[in-house]
């Protein structure tokens, strides 16, 4: 009990401190408090989200690493883009420690300035996804693709800037609120899966999953992934299936057991969870270590053995190539991909992870801080580049430390103290098997699908398009591309039944409309963001929040005309008469 009373009374303290105001804990006296926000609460999941994609820092280098680089492949091997040679291959295993640096000294940056201002438990780091399509498609392996990596750099660059400038007009904002609530109920679901299946696969889960012929996806689990595999398919023998031992080690320590510590609400769950995996796969001579007698192995177990170190950056710091003789088109075919598909998964992310932590103004439909969020993600993007790296965006492992309690932007912060940590630790968070958090992305989707239970199923119009985006994102491995679907589907099925209605004078209309949702792209505030708006109003601190700005211009019992619904509902709720209607 003394522990305890002891938490409790540090929770009230620091809730109560200029801390718990500035991130609006409960018991703060802030208008707008998040309720079960805890200072003990929201450090647990910091951490929880920290170790859920800690495996970003060794995946994100691993695979960006491969493009090469900065490194110069010799002429006399170019016809093999130095495949084989031993000196470009020692450059690029330097590139990879960079990136492992600049990897955690991004998600430290940016993770930390999202929870600082924009008050929300997201954390952002080099996407999943982007990164594989930077470094397979747009330089190609070994630098083989379209451009140059310092020009794929330049188009990251350039792209981050675009987005503030989308930001700053209220383009993205207006776009997370106009999608209709399907849509959006839609999206945080097949995040759910995608993520889910992301923990079911070899890249970064359990191995349970692959890719197959008869079937696009089948069981794996293969014995001693890959030496039991068809060399024609490079798929697992039926005989091996189901025998992985760290597919077995990641569903019973990482999954069942934290599922059962999680019925008992056992705090910290998800972190025991992946921690006993983690120290279970350290020692070498076992069948499920990390650190085989292999090359690849002994590369790992050296750079773990170093514990502590300081890996600066040196190849590739500010790299962008501003040159684009020769290479305008393909520049600008690669800073268009980058552009639609990061604006649609990043936004959709966002939305999906400040539903999930009840952060959603559900009068305007956007969510809290949503501005400056979004500014804070841009800026990273140019800064990502700068340090070399692929496209930062929202990370769905959020919802690991959403799913422990976090509610507030001290969540994000604890996760970037983390990386930061990280940046010297290297060595042991680069070590963290992906079977350690497979099973903990396969909970967090779970959770994150109880969102299902709101979507309108009555009304086609709706249901449909929601289907679609829930079924999409998982199986193109794409969360913008369930957004495509989502949105086309919606705006056909619905734009044809809406033009038959008009152009028969009503007489066709389906028979259970009256059962859609309503929607319309004309939300509460309008197309400019509210800063803007309230800049309009005449307000010399416009850069306040409705909630806030009407909580300090006025004293109880005081009579005033209010600018916003919003402004009017915080005065009504401290007790004061608006002599007008909210504009």
């Amino acid at each position: 009990m003394g522990f305890a009373n002891w938490v409790h009374k540090t929770n009230v303290r620091v809730a109560r401190s200029p801390v718990g105001t500035w991130f609006r804990l409960e018991g703060s006296g802030h208008p707008r408090e998040r309720k079960g926000s805890y200072f003990f609460t929201e450090i647990r999941a910091g951490l929880a989200t920290f170790f859920a994609m800690a495996y970003i820092i060794s995946v994100n280098s691993n695979i960006t690493s491969l493009t090469g680089g900065t490194c110069v492949c010799p002429e006399e091997d170019m016809k093999d883009f130095c495949a084989t040679n031993v000196e470009y291959a020692l450059c690029t295993q330097e590139v990879n420690h960079d990136l492992i640096t600049a990897t955690a000294a991004i998600a430290c940056l940016s993770t930390f300035c999202m929870g600082f201002f924009a008050n929300l438990p997201i954390a952002l780091a080099p996407g999943m996804g982007l990164n594989a399509y930077f470094a397979f498609t747009v330089v190609g392996v070994r630098g083989s693709g379209m451009v140059p990596y310092s020009t794929a750099l330049l188009a990251v660059f350039v792209e981050g800037w675009v987005f503030l400038g989308l930001t700053l007009i209220g383009m993205r904002q207006w776009l997370a609120r106009a999608l209709p609530k399907s849509i959006k109920l839609a999206t945080g679901v097949g995040i759910g899966l995608y993520l889910a299946l992301i923990g079911l696969t070899y890249s970064a889960g359990i191995g349970m999953v692959q890719g197959g012929t008869d079937t696009p996806i089948e069981l794996a689990g293969c014995a001693d992934f890959p030496a039991n595999y068809d060399p024609d398919t490079g798929l697992c023998l039926s005989s091996t299936k189901m025998r992985s031992p760290t597919m077995w080690v990641g569903i019973f320590c990482g999954g069942i057991m934290t599922v059962m510590l999680m019925m008992y609400r056992i705090k910290g769950a998800v972190i025991m969870g992946i921690l006993l995996v983690s120290i279970i796969s350290w020692p070498r001579t076992t069948p499920v270590t990390y650190f085989p007698y292999t090359e690849l192995g002994t590369s790992r177990f050296d750079f773990f053995k170093q514990v502590v170190t300081f890996h600066p950056i040196k190849r590739i710091l500010v790299a962008q190539d501003w040159n684009l003789a020769g290479k305008g088109g393909k520049f600008g075919l690669a800073f268009i991909t980058f552009l639609y598909v990061d604006i649609l998964d990043t936004t959709g992310t966002m939305y999906s992870m400040a539903r999930f932590a009840g952060a959603i103004n559900e009068e305007t439909q956007d969510f809290e801080g949503s501005a400056i969020a979004y500014m804070v993600d841009a800026i990273s993007i140019s800064i990502g580049s700068l340090l070399g790296s692929p496209p930062v965006t929202a990370f769905v492992e959020s919802g690991a430390g959403i799913s422990e309690g976090g509610k507030t932007g001290l969540t994000s912060c604890v996760t970037g103290i983390a990386f930061f940590i990280a940046i010297f630790f290297a060595p042991i968070f680069a070590s963290i098997p992906p079977w350690a958090t497979g099973c903990t992305l396969v909970i967090v989707g779970a959770m994150m699908a109880q969102s299902a239970a709101d979507i309108n199923w009555r009304y086609y119009g709706d249901a449909i398009p929601a289907f679609l985006t829930i079924a999409i994102m998982p199986f193109t491995y794409s969360i913008a591309y369930g957004l495509i679907a989502g949105i086309t589907s919606y705006i056909t099925l619905n734009g044809i039944a809406w033009c038959l209605e008009k152009v028969t004078f009503g007489r066709i209309v389906p028979p259970n409309k009256d059962e859609s949702d309503p929607w319309s792209w004309k939300l509460q505030g309008g197309f400019l963001p509210p800063w803007v708006n309230r800049a309009a109003h005449g307000k010399k601190d416009f850069w306040k929040p409705d909630e806030e700005y009407a909580a300090q211009r006025v004293t109880p019992g005081e009579a005033v005309s209010f600018s916003s619904a919003s402004e009017e509902r915080v005065a009504l709720e401290k007790g004061h008469e608006p002599t007008a209607k909210a504009a």
